[in-house]
Parts: structure tokens; sequence; C-alpha cells
């Protein structure tokens, strides 16, 4: 069982109602990596400059995640971001985008990398997603993730990439951005027909829905009383997914195994937002995953008790 995911390691300063970090481990490949590390053996493929640490590696390398294809650019600087959420956490500014290494980013994979069951994408350019992709080969399972900026000026690149993964992980005003329909089910409807065998809906702190050509599926956000840190929380529920799938590499990969690997991406993006970064995915256990897992069963399970119903 290997993972492959290609994309950001970065550094992040972050500003939220709980308080505020001036430097912290993030990216959305380090996000995934540390989530999909307890179901599989990952490759994270990316950038690093000289400034990325040795406590930065370490934890990048949580649970035996393999950084042999993290690039060292020498003389560069890690790609950084800047961010204040509002009070709600609903909105998120911008503050800074330093992408340094990550500007002139050419994925370099290894054998291994490339010879990897499963593969995800995260958001770079779809030119780069779509050359990596043809790399990958012997992967059952390709899924990948993007965002508005591609969809607005890369849309061609985006929709050809999109057309030979398995799955497109991205939030609902996105979807129906891609394809300007005006719901999320006439959205992942339209991209099913476009190639790939399921669409998953991030809804933000709503949960995440499913969509395939079987069925609809969806999940509540697990219910917290205090949200720290949203930052990474969409590509720990990848990590959590994705990992899963790659984790039964004997089932066919259908409808009832991405419901299952939902409640795994969800419950793992609820331990991400609970703290700053990488801080309680770093340390969490899989008891504790199990423990969320189960709790969501139980919340989301109820039984039929017809009635008469006045007509």
């Amino acid at each position: 069982m290997s993972l492959t995911v290609v994309g950001s390691i970065a550094y992040d300063a972050v500003k939220t109602p709980a308080g505020e970090r001036e430097r912290m481990l993030g990216g959305a490949a380090t996000h995934f990596a540390l989530a999909a590390s307890f179901f599989a053996e990952v490759r994270p493929v990316g950038p690093v400059g000289d400034d990325f640490d040795e406590d930065s590696w370490r934890i990048l390398r949580t649970r035996g995640t393999v950084t042999d294809d993290v690039e060292h650019v020498e003389g560069g600087k890690t790609f950084f971001w800047k961010g204040e959420y509002s009070a709600n956490l609903n909105q998120r500014e911008t503050h800074i985008t330093d992408l340094n290494v990550f500007e002139t980013f050419s994925p370099k994979l290894s054998q291994a990398s490339r010879d990897a069951d499963v593969l995800f994408l995260a958001n770079i350019q779809p030119d780069l997603q779509l050359n990596v992709r043809e790399q990958c080969t012997r992967a059952r399972f390709v899924a990948m993730d993007s965002m508005d900026l591609w969809i607005n000026i890369a849309h061609d690149s985006l929709r050809k990439v999109i057309g030979t993964v398995d799955c497109l992980i991205l939030n609902d005003e996105e979807l129906e951005l891609l394809t300007e329909k005006p719901t999320t089910l006439q959205a992942a409807q339209e991209i099913l027909s476009w190639g790939p065998k399921a669409v998953v809906a991030k809804l933000g702190k709503y949960g995440a829905a499913l969509y395939t050509a079987d069925g609809f599926f969806a999940l509540p956000a697990f219910p917290l009383h205090h949200v720290t840190d949203p930052t990474g929380a969409g590509d720990t529920f990848a990590g959590g997914f994705v990992g899963y799938v790659a984790a039964h590499p004997d089932e066919e990969i259908g409808h009832e195994l991405l419901a299952r690997a939902m409640a795994y991406g969800t419950a793992l993006a609820s331990y991400n937002v609970e703290e700053f970064g990488t801080d309680r995915v770093e340390r969490l256990t899989a008891d504790e995953i199990q423990s969320r897992v189960a709790d969501l069963s139980r919340m989301t399970a109820f039984t039929v008790d017809p009635v008469a119903l006045r007509t």
C-alpha cells in the first residue's frame, strides 16, 4: 500500500479568533501526508528551501512518511502564506503569499513514487497535475484537488486533467463555478460525465458530500465546542479519505468504500481544526480516530418508524 501526494509544503502565519501563530508548518502535501500516514506509506513530492528546519522534517516524517522526493532547493526559501480568519471562521483574508521555491516547482518523481498504488494531486497548476498523472500509470485510484484560480485562468487544462482521474475533490462553490451549474448536484453530475467515478463536495463547517453513479452520501462535520484553526482541514480530509482507499487494496473502489472513507476523512479533519497547524494531527492516535468515526456512525444513524401520514 503506497500513496504519492504532489503539492505544496509551506510555512504559514495564521490569525484566528483563538489566537495567532507567526510561523508553523503547513501546505497541502503536509496536511495530506500527516492524515494519510495512518493508512499507508506516503511519499510527498514538493519543494522546500534552506529555511526548512529539522523540526519540520521530523513532523513531515511522522508515522514513517518517506521524504525522498521532497526537493531541497539550495539558496531558496520555502513557500510562505499568511492569512486571517473572520470571527465566525467562514471567511479568510490572505495577507501574504510568497511562492518562493514553489513558483518554479516542476515535480520530480522517483520510480517508487511513480509506482504508487494511489495518487493524490493536490492543488497545483493543472498542467503539472497532468504531467504527474501521466507518469503514475500503475495507480489504481487517483484523486485531485484544485481551486478557483485554476478554474478561472486554466479551465481547459483543468478539465483535461479531471478527465484522467477517478475522483475530484472541490468545495461546493468551486464545483458550481467549474461547471456553470446552479446547484452542487447538477455540477457533480456534469463532472461525472467527464470521466471521474466520484465527486466529493467539501462543505466547510457543514461537512462533505459524495456523488457517484450509484448514489449520494453526505456527512455533517463533527460537532465541536471550539475551533482553533481551520487551515489545512480540507487537505486533512483528503488525506483521510484517500488514505482509507489506499488501505483497502483488495476491495472494489465503489460507492460503499468511498462512503466509509468519507467518515475517516471527516474525523481527521475535525481533529485538525482543534489546534493550530499540524499540532493535533501530529500526535493523534489511531484509537482516537476510530472513536470519532464510531461517534459519527452513531450520530448519523436512525430507525424509520412508519406512521400513518395525513393526506
